[in-house]
């Protein structure tokens, strides 16, 4: 947390060396705070954050390439005459354990077009989501599993 503390003061730093206060100079204050951090860690000593910072970035453009191609998907079915669509529900067995983790993974679901998280089992072991193409469910399943959630998983261990 301190690393974390350090680079938004950096980054604020930025902020007024260069009178901008943008933020887009924010978001260039954050990527250069965290070079200088991630160059400083033997003085600043070993700790998880860049690590962390780097998985937080991989499920980020892993959610944004998703939502790329789920709005391709989507808006070739509502383009061209022919229904491709099957909708199915499916549950979703969960690896995640932690609130944070399930609703994190929730919402990156529901973000997505074509798919919805529904609800989750009392004893939060299976997440039931809602798939506009459900043809294959297992697939489903375990393109969610080796997708979103292994990427939860990797940021939060």
């Amino acid at each position: 947390m301190a690393k974390f503390t350090l680079n938004l003061l950096l980054a604020l730093m930025w902020l007024f060396l260069t009178g901008d206060f943008g933020i887009v100079t924010f978001i260039e204050g954050v990527v250069i705070g965290f070079g200088i951090i991630y160059l400083m860690e033997g003085v600043l000593g070993r700790s998880d954050y860049t690590k962390k910072a780097y998985r937080v970035l991989k499920l980020v453009i892993f959610f944004l390439w998703e939502l790329l191609v789920s709005n391709f998907k989507v808006a070739a079915e509502l383009l061209t005459s022919r229904f491709l669509s099957s909708p199915a529900i499916v549950a979703v067995p969960l690896s995640v354990k932690t609130d944070l983790q399930i609703t994190l993974l929730a919402n990156l679901i529901t973000l997505t077009p074509g798919t919805l998280s529904i609800d989750v089992s009392e004893d939060k072991k299976f997440l039931f989501v809602h798939l506009m193409y459900g043809a294959n469910p297992d697939k489903a399943i375990a393109d969610i599993k080796s997708g979103f959630e292994k990427k939860i998983l990797e940021v939060f261990e």
